[in-house]
């Protein structure tokens, strides 16, 4: 399934139906009074959260929701029936705004959660309902009223206890792969993560955690370079961030260095992302040229106060303590 997490779409709720201009003609009722009935109420549109959604995708093809108008008054004082509701179901952690304006309608972030995203019209009143002692024959009614319309943006921010950032091909996908049921593709080039993946990881007593795998950040990522910053709003409502680090290669220049790149990229989108708890690990620790140069570059983070782990995803070596210090973050992140 394409993961689309971006959409625009056009709604208009239902318009009010019209109210009934109407006498009593009967036989024998030789004073009959107004008895035109009101229009119906014009179905809303709604917006509902749902885990059983993952994507957009829908929505990105069926661009205009429409509600038929409420049904228009008739005489004897009936009312025109009112028109049903339209539900749109969003993946749950979807924002709802209006695209005119940027306007927050709606933050959809717990399954079944609901909001009306545009209201329909009141139907018009029949002229039965003007009559009065001194106007006892009223030949006027309302029209409905219009229901809303608007053009709403979506968008989908997944909903993670932890977020792994890191420079392109330093193994986020790998290591998400090895601790969750999760498969993402991988392969030794950058950028093969096009999209973002949702891992389970459980650990203790049956305890769990979600952990999303973020596609890559480069260097000026906050200017639209490589993948930019498309997928960073995934990490706004995660409570600890894994970045992860390689020193595996001939060319590569220091860890410091690709950890302040990365952390630079996540201050110029949001500086609040900066904020987040880290858990700074170096992979690819089973291969010889990381075990040669591994304790110059942990003295270097120590030197800046910033702890470092070390794992392997390949061969599974460290990745306990990782999952370890992530839970010790998370668990005094919700004591805080």
């Amino acid at each position: 399934m394409k993961f689309i997490d971006e959409a625009k779409i056009y709604v208009k709720a239902g318009d009010g139906g019209r109210g009934c201009i109407s006498f009593r003609r009967e036989k024998f009722v030789p004073r009959g009074g107004p008895d035109g009935g009101n229009g119906g109420k014009g179905g809303d549109i709604i917006m509902r959260a749902s885990e059983s959604h993952r994507t957009l995708l829908d929505l990105k093809y069926k661009q205009h929701h429409r509600v038929k108008h409420g049904g228009h008054g008739k005489g004897s004082d009936r009312t025109g029936h009112n028109s049903l509701d339209i539900e749109i179901i969003v993946p749950v952690g979807t924002l709802v705004k209006d695209s005119e304006t940027g306007e927050l309608i709606a933050d959809l972030a717990v399954d079944g959660q609901t909001s009306i995203v545009a209201k329909g019209g009141a139907g018009g009143k029949g002229n039965a309902w003007f009559a009065t002692s001194v106007n006892q024959a009223p030949r006027y009614a309302q029209d409905g009223i219009k229901g809303e319309e608007r053009w709403i943006t979506l968008e989908l921010k997944l909903l993670a206890d932890v977020g792994i950032i890191g420079l392109p091909n330093v193994g986020k996908s790998t290591f998400i792969s090895k601790v969750s049921a999760a498969k993402p593709k991988i392969a030794d080039y950058p950028f093969t993560t096009l999209v973002p993946h949702l891992g389970v990881v459980r650990y203790g007593n049956f305890e769990t955690f979600v952990i999303a795998d973020i596609p890559g950040l480069i260097k000026g990522a906050h200017e639209g370079m490589g993948m930019g910053t498309r997928f960073l709003r995934h990490i706004e409502r995660t409570s600890v961030l894994l970045h992860i680090l390689d020193i595996s290669h001939e060319s590569h220049s220091d860890a410091w260095q690709d950890f302040e790149t990365v952390n630079r990229e996540l201050t110029l989108f949001r500086p609040s992302l900066r904020e987040k708890p880290q858990v700074v690990a170096i992979n690819k620790f089973d291969l010889p040229l990381s075990r040669e140069r591994i304790k110059k570059e942990i003295d270097i983070f120590e030197r800046n106060g910033v702890k470092v782990l070390t794992f392997s995803a390949i061969t599974g070596e460290g990745i306990d303590s990782v999952i370890n210090e992530i839970t010790r973050k998370l668990h005094k992140n919700e004591v805080t």
